[in-house]
């Protein structure tokens, strides 16, 4: 990386059954194992995979007006997020699956922006070759 341009810093204790702070103290939040991974659902605690499927969502929606902006279109959108863990052959991993919706443009025209933000975005890139992304694009 050339030039760092913002450095988010959290600290996590205790592991999935732990809690995570970030240092601006703005997340400060309890973590639980989710019930199908042998824990029990907690009400009130996030685990990793929450925390990476809100990341993730509005990261790919800030680079989807991005890539909208620069195709100079005026675009309404939502991104949700799921995020996966599975067994591999070597051992746990990740899967996402992004749901796009977009007002204002053709279908082909979403799908294409969509494309674009999934170039753009540092959470796409980060990703790239290492889990599968699959994407999912609807308009209005």
């Amino acid at each position: 990386m050339s030039k760092i341009l913002y450095t988010a810093k959290a600290t996590a204790e205790g592991g999935r059954e732990g809690s995570v702070k970030t240092d601006s103290e703005t997340l400060d939040l309890d973590l639980a194992m989710p019930s199908s991974l042998g824990g029990e659902d907690k009400t009130g605690a996030t685990n990793p995979e929450e925390l990476f499927a809100a990341g993730y969502a509005a990261c790919f929606d800030s680079a989807l007006q991005l890539a909208a902006s620069q195709a100079k279109k005026e675009i309404t959108s939502r991104v949700s997020s799921e995020i996966s863990i599975g067994k591999q052959t070597d051992g746990l991993g990740l899967s996402a699956k992004l749901h796009v919706d977009i007002e204002g443009v053709t279908q082909e025209e979403a799908e294409e922006l969509v494309e674009k933000a999934h170039n753009l975005c540092p959470y796409s890139k980060a990703t790239r070759g290492n889990m599968e992304v699959d994407l999912e694009t609807t308009t209005k």
